[in-house]
C-alpha cells in the first residue's frame, strides 16, 4: 500500500501526552493516529465491527507486550482489558 506523509499541528502538552500513550503500547504516535484514523472508517452502529476493532487492539497490546518483556508473559489486567471499550 503506498503511503502518503502529513503534518498535524497540536500542542506541545499533547503531544508529550501522545508519545508517552504510543510507548506504554509499544507503538509510535503516527500508527495511532493511522489506526485512529483507519477506525473512522467502519460503520460506529455496527457491533460487530466494534467488537473486532477491541479485538484486534487487544491482540495488539498483547503482542506488544509480549515483544518487550524478557521476564515472560504478564497477563493483562481486567482493567487493560476493558480500557478499550470504554474510550
Amino acid at each position: 500500500m503506498k503511503t502518503k506523509n502529513i503534518t498535524v499541528k497540536i500542542d506541545e502538552e499533547t503531544y508529550r501526552k501522545a508519545r508517552i500513550r504510543a510507548a506504554k503500547r509499544g507503538t509510535s504516535v503516527s500508527a495511532m493516529v493511522r489506526n485512529f484514523l483507519a477506525s473512522q472508517e467502519e460503520d460506529e452502529t455496527d457491533p460487530e465491527a466494534r467488537r473486532i476493532t477491541s479485538l484486534e487492539a487487544l491482540y495488539r497490546k498483547a503482542d506488544g507486550r509480549a515483544k518487550s518483556s524478557k521476564k515472560g508473559l504478564k497477563p493483562l489486567t481486567r482493567e487493560e482489558i476493558y480500557a478499550e471499550r470504554f474510550r
